[in-house]
């Protein structure tokens, strides 16, 4: 853990740890408040649509539940 002043003092250091996989704390009057972690290069970008076309289900699907369906998963 380091504090704000240290952090200050040694940020591409701090930069560098994390790169490495080590977790770098930064405190606040002793109390952690930051953590510096690396962006993954495999996290992919969200893009809106992208399940489009590719998920479906029968039309059914909500209707409500027969007697008969119900009375399987033991509620009457």
């Amino acid at each position: 853990m380091y504090t704000i002043r240290e952090a200050k003092a040694c940020f591409a250091k701090l930069v560098e740890k994390a790169i490495q996989g080590e977790e770098v704390i930064i405190t606040r009057r002793g109390k952690p408040v930051v953590k510096i972690v690396t962006v993954s290069a495999q996290q992919a970008k969200r893009v809106s649509g992208r399940w489009k076309g590719k998920i479906s289900y029968a039309l059914d699907a909500f209707d409500p539940m027969s007697k008969e369906e119900l009375a399987e998963w033991g509620i009457e």
